[in-house]
């Protein structure tokens, strides 16, 4: 705003600068007039062009304002107080008040007024001018004073509101993002590494219970052994991809041919629990229907709702076997898991498992949101079981925004 004060004045003393120098006496009242023109133009002209630069200064010596003030009062002096000139003195006052509050818009509205005042008594001291016409001017400069100090408390306390409001902003968006990650982990470890480790101790307890019987079978303790030993490297290689993921720079390129880990994710599987699970996936291969490598983090996503997919159908369903299909269909890339158990109890939402403690179907609803995928749960097609389904946009592959996900 200070800047645009400046473009008044310096456009108000353009037009009041011929009838100055007009009016000056020859000789050194003329080169006076002719200094403060040049003087209070350019000091004008380069407040309003680099205010940012300049501005400090002023804020810091109110002295130069005076000084201003006294080089305006002999262009008013020369060209008259019914001149437009007159008009710049008001802007002396509001200025004041914009850069030193009340105190300097007092001050320098005291200054401008009495200025005005004596300039009216002396160039019309042979007229008797009404007393209102004498006091315009100076009750203008009052007036704008008052003004320029309003407006200063009120920018001063739009900045300070602007400024809360940034730093709760911020401080929310600082919230959501740190529970934002608290889900993401509890997620990954929920679909990962804990489930990992509750098969690792169901191998375990078999394990235990084939070596505790009168004749143990040393080819069954042997299959239980390793069943246990690749569980548990399973549940260590998950770990240490939950540490990389969490150590790894955001928007990285990686991208992950999944149809070898869904196959291998079945046949552990089948090897832990003893339910054949049957996989079908196209091979990538440059042809319409082709399966694509994914990004890393939609990769781990369909891994992680197959998993729970999988886990729900050994521990809930009582599934005797599970069908694993992936491929692309149109513009959609299509990740089904069916199994043949009990299916879905009647009036099953999202928040009764919520109150319930059990978390892995809204998980995969979040994994599915999260990579900007549509899911659904539930017979599907199929006359009996449960079918978790997922299409996921080719489109989205490569865009960054994720979409909302359906259950």
């Amino acid at each position: 705003m200070c800047r645009q004060v400046f473009g008044f004045r310096l456009a108000m003393i353009a037009l009041a600068a011929p009838a100055a120098l007009l009016h000056a006496a020859p000789g050194l009242g003329a080169r006076l007039v002719g200094a403060a023109v040049v003087v209070t133009f350019m000091v004008s002209y380069v407040l309003f062009r680099d205010w940012e630069r300049f501005g400090p200064l002023l804020l810091r010596h109110p002295s130069l304002l005076a000084a201003d003030t006294l080089f305006a009062s002999l262009l008013l002096i020369s060209a008259g107080p019914d001149t437009t000139l007159a008009y710049v003195s008001v802007c002396t006052p509001l200025l004041a008040g914009l850069v030193y509050s009340w105190r300097g818009a007092a001050c320098f509205a005291s200054l401008q007024a009495l200025i005005l005042l004596l300039i009216h008594a002396t160039l019309k001291a042979d007229r008797h001018a009404p007393v209102a016409e004498a006091l315009l001017l100076p009750g203008l400069c009052v007036i704008a004073g008052a003004m320029g100090s309003t407006l200063r408390n009120l920018m001063l306390r739009f900045g300070a509101a602007t400024h809360a409001l940034t730093t709760v902003q911020a401080r929310l968006a600082a919230a959501e993002a740190v529970s934002a990650e608290r889900a993401r982990l509890a997620r990954e470890m929920h679909d990962s590494v804990a489930k990992t480790l509750y098969g690792v101790a169901l191998a375990a307890d078999g394990l235990a219970e084939t070596a505790s019987t009168a004749a143990p079978d040393p080819d069954r303790i042997r299959q239980q052994a390793e069943l246990v030993s690749r569980s548990a490297r399973r549940a260590a290689a998950e770990s240490r991809e939950l540490l990389t993921d969490l150590r790894r720079e955001p928007n990285a390129p990686d991208e992950t041919p999944i149809w070898h880990e869904l196959s291998d994710l079945a046949e552990d599987f089948s090897a832990r629990t003893g339910i054949p699970v049957t996989f079908s996936c196209p091979k990538p291969a440059n042809e319409p229907g082709a399966f694509p490598a994914l990004p890393a983090p939609q990769a781990r996503h369909l891994l992680s709702i197959t998993t729970e997919a999988l886990e729900n159908a050994y521990r809930h369903a009582s599934a005797t076997r599970v069908e694993v299909h992936a491929a692309v269909q149109g513009d959609l890339l299509c990740l089904s898991i069916h199994d043949d158990g009990r299916g879905l109890p009647p009036g099953t939402t999202l928040e009764r498992l919520r109150d319930r403690g059990h978390f892995g179907m809204l998980g995969m609803v979040e994994r599915a949101a999260q990579m900007g995928a549509r899911i659904r749960v539930g017979r599907g097609g199929h006359e009996r079981g449960t079918e978790v389904r997922v299409e996921l946009p080719l489109s989205s592959l490569n865009s960054s925004g994720p979409a909302a996900g359906e259950a």
